[in-house]
């Protein structure tokens, strides 16, 4: 079947099986690969997307169901010069990923939680970010980094 899905700004169209995960479409059909794979299972998180504003597992939407959506990638949170998003400025600053597998999810589910709480507490985070799974970090630089996208986001 023939999609059209809206990534990141860019129109794509695309020919895939009926079965084609969201999470395929968007590492084998737009080449864009830091949406990661980790479970297929919908345990992880590291597939976490943006559809049409809204935070969701790509691995467990079919492409078909996207058809006609915007998703939003964390390829497509920086700014048409490159500049970082807040979210991902803060990442970094905080130290907020440690082998990196989950930080493309784990920012999306961020930004999404900043779009839902825009002050969130520390515990509001912790439990916003509970579907995504982080394997080295602890969260705690996780958390201080959606706390400083919150506050730079505040004072902006």
């Amino acid at each position: 079947m023939k999609v059209t899905i809206t990534v990141n700004g860019e129109q794509i169209q695309d020919d895939v099986e009926d079965r084609t995960l969201l999470v395929h479409f968007l590492r084998d059909g737009a080449n864009l690969t830091a949406t990661n794979i980790g479970c297929d299972t919908t345990s992880c998180g590291a597939c976490t997307v943006l559809l049409d504003g809204e935070s969701v597992k790509s691995c467990t939407v079919l492409a078909a169901q996207a058809d006609g959506a915007e998703v939003t990638t964390v390829e497509g949170l920086a700014g048409p010069d490159g500049e970082l998003h807040p979210m991902q400025r803060a990442f970094q600053a905080e130290h907020g990923l440690q082998c990196g597998f989950c930080t493309p999810g784990m920012v999306m589910a961020a930004v999404s939680l900043l779009k839902e709480n825009p002050h969130p507490t520390e515990q509001q985070v912790r439990v916003g970010l509970e579907g995504n799974l982080c394997r080295c970090t602890g969260y705690h630089n996780i958390v201080r980094a959606v706390l400083a996208a919150a506050a730079e986001e505040e004072g902006a």
